[in-house]
Protein backbone atom coordinates (compact mmCIF):
# COMPACT_ATOMS: atom_id res chain seq x y z
CA UNK A 1 0.00 0.00 0.00
CA UNK A 2 0.92 3.71 0.07
CA UNK A 3 0.81 5.87 2.81
CA UNK A 4 2.26 9.44 3.76
CA UNK A 5 5.61 9.23 5.55
CA UNK A 6 7.46 11.71 7.26
CA UNK A 7 11.14 12.11 7.01
CA UNK A 8 12.34 15.45 8.25
CA UNK A 9 10.79 18.82 9.35
CA UNK A 10 8.91 19.73 6.12
CA UNK A 11 9.64 16.66 4.20
CA UNK A 12 6.42 14.33 3.88
CA UNK A 13 6.56 11.48 1.02
CA UNK A 14 3.96 9.60 -0.93
CA UNK A 15 5.54 5.82 -0.69
CA UNK A 16 5.03 2.20 -0.60
CA UNK A 17 4.54 0.64 2.86
CA UNK A 18 4.02 -3.08 4.10
CA UNK A 19 0.13 -3.47 3.83
CA UNK A 20 -0.55 -4.00 7.34
CA UNK A 21 -1.46 -7.26 8.99
CA UNK A 22 -3.50 -8.65 11.80
CA UNK A 23 -0.76 -8.91 14.49
CA UNK A 24 -3.17 -9.64 17.46
CA UNK A 25 -6.58 -11.68 17.45
CA UNK A 26 -8.29 -8.03 19.10
CA UNK A 27 -6.81 -6.22 15.84
CA UNK A 28 -8.87 -5.16 12.74
CA UNK A 29 -7.68 -4.04 9.80
CA UNK A 30 -9.73 -0.78 8.09
CA UNK A 31 -9.53 0.26 4.17
CA UNK A 32 -9.69 3.54 4.55
CA UNK A 33 -12.47 5.89 2.83
CA UNK A 34 -10.99 9.00 4.55
CA UNK A 35 -7.96 10.53 6.38
CA UNK A 36 -6.28 13.84 7.09
CA UNK A 37 -3.65 15.95 8.43
CA UNK A 38 -3.59 17.20 12.29
CA UNK A 39 -2.70 20.54 13.73
CA UNK A 40 -0.85 18.18 15.97
CA UNK A 41 1.14 16.96 12.73
CA UNK A 42 2.48 20.20 11.94
CA UNK A 43 4.32 19.68 15.64
CA UNK A 44 6.57 17.45 13.97
CA UNK A 45 6.22 18.52 10.29
CA UNK A 46 7.60 22.03 11.62
CA UNK A 47 10.62 20.02 13.65
CA UNK A 48 9.13 21.36 17.13
CA UNK A 49 9.14 17.71 17.61
CA UNK A 50 12.02 16.03 17.15
CA UNK A 51 11.83 13.44 13.94
CA UNK A 52 14.60 10.71 14.04
CA UNK A 53 13.53 8.77 11.43
CA UNK A 54 11.24 8.21 8.48
CA UNK A 55 7.76 8.06 10.29
CA UNK A 56 4.36 7.14 9.26
CA UNK A 57 1.84 10.06 9.52
CA UNK A 58 -1.80 10.40 10.29
CA UNK A 59 -4.34 9.34 13.28
CA UNK A 60 -7.25 10.41 11.98
CA UNK A 61 -9.92 7.89 10.17
CA UNK A 62 -13.01 6.70 8.63
CA UNK A 63 -12.91 3.37 6.41
CA UNK A 64 -14.31 -0.07 6.34
CA UNK A 65 -13.38 -3.27 7.79
CA UNK A 66 -11.54 -5.39 5.71
CA UNK A 67 -10.66 -8.39 8.66
CA UNK A 68 -10.88 -8.92 11.87
CA UNK A 69 -8.81 -10.89 14.59
CA UNK A 70 -10.01 -14.32 16.17
CA UNK A 71 -11.55 -12.80 18.94
CA UNK A 72 -13.04 -9.44 17.63
CA UNK A 73 -16.89 -9.77 18.13
CA UNK A 74 -18.26 -6.60 17.74
CA UNK A 75 -17.28 -5.22 14.46
CA UNK A 76 -17.45 -7.48 11.20
CA UNK A 77 -16.19 -7.04 7.66
CA UNK A 78 -18.19 -4.64 5.64
CA UNK A 79 -18.85 -2.37 8.10
CA UNK A 80 -18.05 1.90 8.27
CA UNK A 81 -16.18 2.75 10.97
CA UNK A 82 -14.83 5.71 13.16
CA UNK A 83 -12.00 5.23 15.71
CA UNK A 84 -10.25 7.40 17.95
CA UNK A 85 -6.41 7.79 17.85
CA UNK A 86 -5.96 5.99 20.72
CA UNK A 87 -6.72 2.18 20.93
CA UNK A 88 -8.91 1.49 23.95
CA UNK A 89 -10.23 -2.24 25.30
CA UNK A 90 -13.34 0.51 26.85
CA UNK A 91 -13.97 -2.35 29.86
CA UNK A 92 -11.23 -1.16 32.58
CA UNK A 93 -12.41 0.58 35.05
CA UNK A 94 -10.41 3.93 33.61
CA UNK A 95 -12.44 3.64 30.10
CA UNK A 96 -15.84 3.15 31.92
CA UNK A 97 -14.81 6.24 33.86
CA UNK A 98 -14.62 7.91 30.56
CA UNK A 99 -11.01 8.05 29.88
CA UNK A 100 -10.68 5.72 27.45
CA UNK A 101 -7.30 7.81 26.50
CA UNK A 102 -5.82 6.64 29.64
CA UNK A 103 -6.92 3.04 28.85
CA UNK A 104 -4.61 0.65 31.13
CA UNK A 105 -4.21 -1.11 27.47
CA UNK A 106 -4.11 1.67 25.44
CA UNK A 107 -2.36 2.15 22.09
CA UNK A 108 -1.43 4.76 19.91
CA UNK A 109 -2.96 3.96 16.89
CA UNK A 110 -1.20 6.42 14.76
CA UNK A 111 1.69 4.91 15.16
CA UNK A 112 0.66 2.71 12.46
CA UNK A 113 -0.28 6.17 10.25
CA UNK A 114 -3.60 6.35 9.01
CA UNK A 115 -2.41 8.60 6.18
CA UNK A 116 -2.03 5.51 4.05
CA UNK A 117 -4.62 3.08 2.29
CA UNK A 118 -4.64 1.01 4.74
CA UNK A 119 -4.69 0.63 8.80
CA UNK A 120 -4.56 -1.79 11.44
CA UNK A 121 -6.61 -0.92 14.06
CA UNK A 122 -5.60 -2.61 18.05
CA UNK A 123 -8.63 -3.55 20.16
CA UNK A 124 -10.90 -3.12 17.84
CA UNK A 125 -13.65 -3.98 19.92
CA UNK A 126 -13.49 -1.55 22.05
CA UNK A 127 -12.08 1.36 19.85
CA UNK A 128 -14.05 1.28 16.82
CA UNK A 129 -17.82 2.79 16.44
CA UNK A 130 -19.90 1.46 13.52
CA UNK A 131 -22.68 3.77 11.67
CA UNK A 132 -25.79 2.45 11.88
CA UNK A 133 -25.73 2.34 7.91
CA UNK A 134 -23.10 2.42 4.85
CA UNK A 135 -23.03 6.76 4.99
CA UNK A 136 -23.69 8.97 1.89
CA UNK A 137 -20.11 9.55 0.68
CA UNK A 138 -21.13 13.07 1.43
CA UNK A 139 -21.14 12.48 4.88
CA UNK A 140 -17.66 11.03 5.27
CA UNK A 141 -16.18 14.36 6.46
CA UNK A 142 -18.16 14.79 9.10
CA UNK A 143 -17.57 11.54 10.64
CA UNK A 144 -14.02 11.76 9.70
CA UNK A 145 -14.03 14.88 11.94
CA UNK A 146 -15.41 12.77 14.62
CA UNK A 147 -12.57 10.69 15.00
CA UNK A 148 -10.55 13.53 16.36
CA UNK A 149 -11.10 17.03 15.95
CA UNK A 150 -14.54 17.26 17.00
CA UNK A 151 -14.59 14.39 19.47
CA UNK A 152 -11.23 16.77 20.72
CA UNK A 153 -13.43 20.25 20.85
CA UNK A 154 -16.59 18.56 22.10
CA UNK A 155 -13.90 17.16 25.47
CA UNK A 156 -12.60 20.82 26.09
CA UNK A 157 -16.04 22.05 26.09
CA UNK A 158 -17.35 19.67 28.59
CA UNK A 159 -13.93 19.86 30.50
CA UNK A 160 -15.25 23.51 30.62
CA UNK A 161 -18.18 22.51 32.32
CA UNK A 162 -20.09 24.40 29.41
CA UNK A 163 -23.96 24.24 30.06
CA UNK A 164 -27.23 26.18 28.97
CA UNK A 165 -26.90 30.06 29.60
CA UNK A 166 -22.96 29.97 30.36
CA UNK A 167 -20.46 32.47 28.40
CA UNK A 168 -17.80 30.89 26.85
CA UNK A 169 -14.37 32.13 25.24
CA UNK A 170 -12.38 29.69 22.80
CA UNK A 171 -8.66 30.19 22.57
CA UNK A 172 -7.69 28.79 19.13
CA UNK A 173 -9.41 29.19 15.87
CA UNK A 174 -8.19 26.00 14.35
CA UNK A 175 -10.19 23.40 13.71
CA UNK A 176 -10.30 22.05 17.58
CA UNK A 177 -11.39 25.20 18.20
CA UNK A 178 -13.97 25.81 15.79
CA UNK A 179 -15.53 22.62 16.48
CA UNK A 180 -15.37 23.49 20.04
CA UNK A 181 -17.27 26.64 19.25
CA UNK A 182 -19.95 24.12 17.57
CA UNK A 183 -19.87 22.01 20.72
CA UNK A 184 -20.65 24.96 23.21
CA UNK A 185 -23.32 25.84 21.27
CA UNK A 186 -24.86 22.06 20.73
CA UNK A 187 -24.28 21.65 24.88
CA UNK A 188 -26.42 25.22 25.17
CA UNK A 189 -23.89 27.82 25.58
CA UNK A 190 -25.73 31.45 25.67
CA UNK A 191 -23.12 33.49 24.44
CA UNK A 192 -19.87 32.35 22.45
CA UNK A 193 -16.81 34.38 21.90
CA UNK A 194 -13.52 33.38 20.08
CA UNK A 195 -10.29 34.51 19.63
CA UNK A 196 -9.05 35.05 15.74
CA UNK A 197 -7.82 37.13 13.22
CA UNK A 198 -8.64 35.55 10.44
CA UNK A 199 -11.46 35.97 8.61
CA UNK A 200 -12.35 32.44 6.90
CA UNK A 201 -11.99 31.15 10.22
CA UNK A 202 -14.24 34.01 11.98
CA UNK A 203 -16.93 33.43 9.02
CA UNK A 204 -16.76 29.54 9.46
CA UNK A 205 -16.75 30.21 13.60
CA UNK A 206 -20.43 32.55 13.36
CA UNK A 207 -22.00 30.06 11.29
CA UNK A 208 -20.31 27.18 14.22
CA UNK A 209 -22.62 29.45 16.68
CA UNK A 210 -20.09 32.27 18.34
CA UNK A 211 -21.35 35.25 19.02
CA UNK A 212 -18.46 36.93 18.96
CA UNK A 213 -15.22 37.59 17.52
CA UNK A 214 -12.08 39.20 19.46
CA UNK A 215 -8.72 39.99 17.29
CA UNK A 216 -6.80 40.79 20.38
CA UNK A 217 -4.33 38.20 21.64
CA UNK A 218 -2.35 38.19 25.38
CA UNK A 219 -3.36 40.77 27.84
CA UNK A 220 -5.50 43.00 25.51
CA UNK A 221 -7.11 39.56 24.06
CA UNK A 222 -7.77 38.93 28.24
CA UNK A 223 -9.50 42.77 28.96
CA UNK A 224 -11.60 42.56 25.83
CA UNK A 225 -13.30 39.28 27.38
CA UNK A 226 -13.41 41.21 30.49
CA UNK A 227 -15.29 44.30 29.18
CA UNK A 228 -17.60 41.81 27.08
CA UNK A 229 -18.32 39.98 30.37
CA UNK A 230 -19.06 43.09 33.31
CA UNK A 231 -15.29 42.68 34.15
CA UNK A 232 -15.80 39.13 35.25
CA UNK A 233 -14.24 37.00 32.61
CA UNK A 234 -16.30 33.90 30.70
CA UNK A 235 -17.67 31.20 32.73
CA UNK A 236 -15.85 28.49 30.68
CA UNK A 237 -12.59 29.05 28.67
CA UNK A 238 -11.81 26.40 26.34
CA UNK A 239 -7.88 26.13 25.25
CA UNK A 240 -7.00 24.42 22.08
CA UNK A 241 -3.50 25.62 21.00
CA UNK A 242 -1.06 24.15 23.28
CA UNK A 243 1.26 27.66 23.86
CA UNK A 244 2.96 29.30 27.06
CA UNK A 245 0.22 32.05 25.54
CA UNK A 246 -2.59 30.64 25.13
CA UNK A 247 -2.34 28.90 28.33
CA UNK A 248 -2.20 32.32 30.31
CA UNK A 249 -4.85 33.58 27.94
CA UNK A 250 -7.35 31.36 28.83
CA UNK A 251 -6.74 31.30 31.97
CA UNK A 252 -6.88 34.90 32.61
CA UNK A 253 -10.14 35.17 30.86
CA UNK A 254 -11.84 32.77 33.30
CA UNK A 255 -14.06 34.35 36.18
CA UNK A 256 -13.08 33.34 39.42
CA UNK A 257 -14.55 30.01 39.81
CA UNK A 258 -15.52 29.58 36.28
CA UNK A 259 -13.75 26.32 34.44
CA UNK A 260 -10.51 25.76 31.93
CA UNK A 261 -10.71 22.75 29.34
CA UNK A 262 -7.38 22.40 28.20
CA UNK A 263 -7.23 20.47 25.02
CA UNK A 264 -4.45 22.16 23.02
CA UNK A 265 -0.79 19.67 23.14
CA UNK A 266 0.75 21.37 25.17
CA UNK A 267 4.32 22.44 24.60
CA UNK A 268 6.96 24.49 26.49
CA UNK A 269 3.76 25.06 29.52
CA UNK A 270 4.48 26.03 32.79
CA UNK A 271 1.68 27.27 35.42
CA UNK A 272 2.36 30.12 37.70
CA UNK A 273 1.51 28.27 40.89
CA UNK A 274 0.57 31.66 42.94
CA UNK A 275 -1.43 33.02 40.29
CA UNK A 276 -3.24 29.70 39.42
CA UNK A 277 -3.94 29.33 43.08
CA UNK A 278 -5.28 33.19 44.00
CA UNK A 279 -7.29 32.62 40.49
CA UNK A 280 -10.00 30.01 41.56
CA UNK A 281 -10.52 28.53 38.40
CA UNK A 282 -11.08 25.00 37.96
CA UNK A 283 -8.52 23.26 35.18
CA UNK A 284 -9.30 20.09 33.25
CA UNK A 285 -7.92 18.60 29.90
CA UNK A 286 -5.75 16.62 28.71
CA UNK A 287 -5.97 14.10 25.56
CA UNK A 288 -9.77 13.57 24.45
CA UNK A 289 -11.38 10.91 25.19
CA UNK A 290 -12.89 10.70 21.86
CA UNK A 291 -14.05 6.80 22.36
CA UNK A 292 -16.76 8.27 24.94
CA UNK A 293 -18.54 10.88 22.71
CA UNK A 294 -18.39 8.74 19.44
CA UNK A 295 -21.90 6.96 19.95
CA UNK A 296 -23.30 10.64 20.40
CA UNK A 297 -21.83 12.43 17.71
CA UNK A 298 -22.02 9.75 14.80
CA UNK A 299 -25.86 9.81 15.96
CA UNK A 300 -25.79 13.57 15.47
CA UNK A 301 -24.01 13.65 12.26
CA UNK A 302 -26.67 11.31 10.70
CA UNK A 303 -29.45 12.67 11.86
CA UNK A 304 -28.35 15.64 10.29
CA UNK A 305 -27.99 17.34 13.20
CA UNK A 306 -23.96 18.60 12.64
CA UNK A 307 -22.16 18.91 9.93
CA UNK A 308 -18.33 19.38 11.11
CA UNK A 309 -16.80 18.11 7.75
CA UNK A 310 -17.48 22.42 7.14
CA UNK A 311 -13.76 22.45 8.92
CA UNK A 312 -12.35 20.69 5.73
CA UNK A 313 -11.40 23.62 3.21
CA UNK A 314 -9.08 21.99 1.32
CA UNK A 315 -9.57 18.45 -0.16
CA UNK A 316 -6.37 16.42 -1.85
CA UNK A 317 -5.71 12.94 -3.21
CA UNK A 318 -3.71 10.91 -0.57
CA UNK A 319 -0.74 11.36 -3.18
CA UNK A 320 -0.60 15.06 -2.45
CA UNK A 321 0.02 14.97 1.17
CA UNK A 322 3.05 17.10 1.20
CA UNK A 323 0.92 20.08 0.02
CA UNK A 324 -1.83 19.41 2.51
CA UNK A 325 0.85 19.84 4.94
CA UNK A 326 2.28 22.85 3.61
CA UNK A 327 -1.41 24.63 3.02
CA UNK A 328 -2.04 23.87 7.30
CA UNK A 329 1.53 24.77 7.91
CA UNK A 330 1.12 28.35 6.23
CA UNK A 331 -2.40 28.92 7.43
CA UNK A 332 -4.09 28.49 3.72
CA UNK A 333 -5.84 25.90 4.67
CA UNK A 334 -7.80 25.42 7.97
CA UNK A 335 -7.42 21.27 7.71
CA UNK A 336 -6.81 19.44 4.98
CA UNK A 337 -8.82 16.17 4.09
CA UNK A 338 -6.80 13.29 2.09
CA UNK A 339 -8.56 10.91 0.42
CA UNK A 340 -6.90 7.50 -0.48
Amino acid sequence: MYGAVLHAPGDVRYEDRDDPALEQPTDAIIRMSATCVCGSDLWDYRGINPVERPTPMGHEYVGVVEEVGSEVTGITPGQTVIGSFFASDNTCEICRAGYQTSCVHREYVGANGAQAQYLRVPLADGTLVATPETPDPAMLPSLLAASDVLGTGWFGAVAADVTPGKTIAVVGDGAVGLLAVMAARQLGAERIIIFSRHEARQKLALEFGATDIVTERGDDGVEQIKELTSGLGAHSVIEAVGTQESMMQAIRSTRAGGHIGYVGVAHGVSLPGSELFYSHTHLHGGPAPVRRFLPDLIDRITRGEIDPGKVFDLTLPLDQAAEGYAAMDQRRAIKTLLQP
